[in-house]
């Protein structure tokens, strides 16, 4: 279970949290980590706000489920606000929200694939970065297939 308050978010389209400030190094960190995940590389989003950096399935890696993908090979995304949507197995998804960590995206379940997108929550610790990275890294091995502790 999250130990910190569940925040507040918006039920359309943007979907952001409301209130929520992130702590920088907790941010960098998580984009440092991520940066070194073999078959991941850090763009520009093309589905979010301006400032929000996409997590990519490099193009040497094949697509298990490209219909969890919203969109081209981005597979979850980073906010300027700490927040991250991603894809995850829609029992892990359901999970996450039951224990606090996410919440299901306005559009999770409108399409086939997106019953696992969330929206995850911004991490305030070194302990919840580590949650949220494992929750990243499921993210990965659903839309890819391949198993994130081997790379």
């Amino acid at each position: 279970m999250r130990e910190t308050p569940v925040p507040r978010t918006t039920n359309g389209v943007p979907h952001v949290q409301i209130g929520v400030e992130p702590v920088p190094e907790i941010s960098a960190e998580l984009l440092q980590r991520v940066s070194r995940t073999p078959g991941i590389e850090i763009q520009d989003s093309i589905l979010s706000l301006p400032g929000a950096l996409g997590f990519w399935v490099t193009e040497e890696v094949p697509l298990a489920r490209p219909d969890a993908i919203v969109r081209g090979r981005e597979f979850a995304h980073l906010h300027p606000d700490g927040s991250l949507h991603a894809s995850l197995p829609p029992a892990l998804a359901d999970q996450a929200v039951q224990r606090g960590w996410a919440v299901h995206h306005p559009w999770s379940g409108r399409r086939p694939g997106w019953d696992g997108f969330v929206m995850i929550y911004t991490p305030v610790s070194g302990a919840e970065l580590e949650v949220v990275l494992e929750l990243i890294m499921k993210s990965y091995e659903y839309v890819t297939g391949r198993d994130a502790t081997s790379l």
